[in-house]
Order: C-alpha cells, then structure tokens, then sequence
C-alpha cells in the first residue's frame, strides 16, 4: 500500500483501474493487506471521478415533466401546485422559477423529491427553518423598502415570501438569530400588555442591522466613549434647530450608528441599542411620537444602554418607553438619560408657564421642548403649554 497516492492525472486514474480490476479478480480475504489496498484505492478513484466527471443535479422541470409522463398529468393538473395555468405554462417553459411553495406542493403532491426541486441556496436555506414566512407584515416591508429588487404585485411576495425574506436575514450577520426577540435570554424587551408581533420585530431589527451596514463611519468606535459628560455635550446640540442632524453627525464621528427606522405594526417601538457588524454600536430610532423631546430622551436612553450596558457584548436593547419596566437596566437607562439632559434638583413640576420653560431653555443650553416634555411627564399633564414646544424632529434626520 505504500505507493497509494491521491489520483491527480488521467493517467494515473487508469493505472489505478487496472489495479482495482486485478485486486477484485484476486478477491482478498477480509483483514488481508490486499483487501485493505483495494478499500484505500475505490476511495481514491472515487475522490478522483467525483472532482473530475461531477455529475450534474437534476432539472427540476425534467423532474416534472417525467412525473407528468408516469401518471398521464396534463398541464391543468399542476394548477393546484403551481398556482394557475398561466404560472404552470411559465415554469415548464423555464421563464419562472419555482417558488419554495410550489416545491413544497409538489413534493407532498406528487412525490418530486424536494432536493431535486430546490436549485438556489437561498431555497435550501430557507427549507432548513421552521419559519411561516406569510406571518411577516410583507405588505409594510414591501412599501418600506425591505426587498431591494423586487418589482413585483403583493401577491407574488407572498408566493416567494421564504426567499425574499430569507435574503433579507442572510445579507446581516447574525440575522437568522434574532429570532424571536422576546425568547432571547440576549436581547431585553422593554414592552406592556399590548401584544408584540415577533415576526414583525424580527423584520425590523434586520432591517436596522442592514441599515447600518450600509452606512460608513469616519472612525472607529472606542470602549467607553460613551459616558455622562460625552451625553450632556451631545444634549447642547438640541439648542439648533438642526439639531438631531447635527446629533447623527456626532455620533458617526465617535463611531456609532444612527439608524431611523419606523416601527413595523404591532411592534410599539421607540428605540433600540444594540452592536453592529463591526462590532459599532447601533441606535435605532423609530420616531413613532414625532417630536423632539421624544427624539432627545429616546436617543439619550440608547445611549445610556451603551454606556451602561451594551459595551462588549451583543446584547439587544428594545425599548417602548411608554412601558414601565422593573427591570434594573431599563430603570439605570431612564436615570442616565434624565440626568444627561436635565440637571437635578428642579422642582419641574412647578414649572407653569411658557416664559419660564425658555427661560431655563436659555440657561442650559438646550432646546425648551426637552423642558416642556419633562414637565408635562412630571405632572402627568399632557395638555401642559398646549401646542408650544411640541416640534417635530427635522425632516432631514429622517433617512
């Protein structure tokens, strides 16, 4: 045996033919040196004739057509597993390809073996998960941009919902892992009793992954940068009246990511903290209450989540505000961010008129909706200042 060799050449292939035939022909005992040269050498021609004469799959539409011959089908009979005549004649005609539904259909119906069917690796992804890919909101995630290249009706994203959405989870790192959210001993949920789709949180959160792939940072982000004097730096900017633009360029150039995504239905976000691909960390906000003291507390809770909490580890922080939380982080997060924004010691519930709210506004530095938001939350009195210090965040952050 000591002159087997891995076959590399024609040649060399038919020299160890001749030897295999010369070893049957001998027929060795079991255990013999010879039986165990020819076991080591079908192994070798084997490698050799599979990276050399590689036999090709099946086509799925021969598979089909052979299956239509053996049980006399006519084209009519596979509307029930390809959808309608027109779709069953574009699929024969290999001007559409089939769908993860219809493979499902066809296999269960007429016995097509599935691994025959299935060509694209998106489609063998997307059959190894337990997933109901029609519980996505498609039609929101469609309207929303979710789906790069797809330029079809509703009803086509519904046919191909597993490979449209698996392209979606595959195109971020770890986007398949997020699921779901609320059952991940990583992740924090800050909800109420309203009821969370999971399915739609899944969506966004690889969508605000996605998001933040796309976008490029002027530097890296360094361990610690983020900390009670950076944040209350960051909060004079609301001051501007560009500033939650002037608040994204600050974050990039300490190497953060603010991502603005709207909720999905049913998900009642605010706003998440989480890392990135690169390791950066990720804001993202929803803008669901469009307003700047919501913008500035929600970014500021985030953030407290990156100082406090999110640092080395991949955790994911999902917030909805308006939800009390027990939780020791939530409670730490809410502190931080009050403190970033507000000094203490002021008697907010106090504070009744307009003048004095801008007055203060002046004083700090900072944007009098911020005061205005703390004191209605303070009160409990939402029609506090009726329509005054109510603006929306600048439509140039949104984007």
């Amino acid at each position: 045996m000591d002159h087997l060799k891995i076959i590399k050449t024609p040649e060399e292939h038919e020299v160890a033919l001749a030897r295999l035939m010369e070893l049957m022909d001998a027929d060795p005992q079991e255990g013999s040196r010879e039986a165990d040269e020819l076991e080591v050498l079908a192994m070798l021609i084997d490698q050799y004739e599979q990276r050399e004469f590689p036999i090709d799959r099946p086509d799925p539409v021969e598979a089909i057509r052979f299956r239509m011959d053996q049980q006399g089908l006519k084209n009519k009979d596979l509307i029930p597993y390809i959808g309608s005549a027109p779709k069953v004649s574009e699929v024969l005609n290999g001007t559409r390809r089939l769908s993860l539904n219809m493979i499902r259909r066809l296999n269960a119906g007429l016995g097509i073996p599935a691994d025959i069917l299935i060509q694209e690796p998106i489609q063998e992804t997307a059959s190894e998960k337990d997933i109901d890919w029609q519980a996505f909101p498609l039609a929101v995630m469609q309207k929303r941009g979710y789906f790069e290249g797809f330029e079809g009706s509703l009803q086509e994203l519904k046919e191909y919902a597993a490979e449209w959405v698996t392209r979606l989870f595959s195109g971020v790192r770890g986007g398949f892992e997020l699921e779901p959210a609320m059952l991940r001993t990583t992740s924090h949920l800050r909800t109420n009793d309203k009821v969370s789709d999971h399915y739609a949180l899944w969506a966004w959160q690889a969508r605000v992954l996605q998001c933040a792939a796309e976008q490029r940072l002027p530097n890296t982000y360094q361990s610690g940068t983020v900390n009670l004097e950076w944040m209350r730096n960051l909060a004079q900017l609301s001051w501007s009246e560009k500033g939650p633009e002037l608040a994204r360029e600050y974050l990039e150039k300490s190497g953060i990511h603010l991502v603005i995504e709207p909720h999905l239905p049913k998900t009642y976000l605010d706003g998440a903290a989480c890392a990135g691909t690169r390791g950066s960390p990720v804001i993202a906000l929803t803008l669901r209450h469009n307003r700047l003291d919501n913008f500035w507390f929600t970014l500021m809770h985030e953030l407290a989540h990156v100082a406090l909490h999110l640092d080395g580890n991949e955790a994911w922080f999902i917030d909805n505000l308006e939800a009390e939380s027990g939780d020791d982080k939530e409670q730490q997060a809410d502190a931080l961010a009050q403190k970033a924004l507000l000094p203490e010691g002021i008697d907010y519930r106090s504070i009744t008129r307009a003048s004095f709210v801008r007055q203060l506004a002046n004083d700090l530095s900072i944007a009098p909706a911020i005061i205005a938001g703390r004191v209605r939350y303070e009160t409990g009195n939402h029609r506090l200042f009726g329509s005054a210090f109510r603006e929306k965040v600048a439509a140039e952050i949104d984007g």
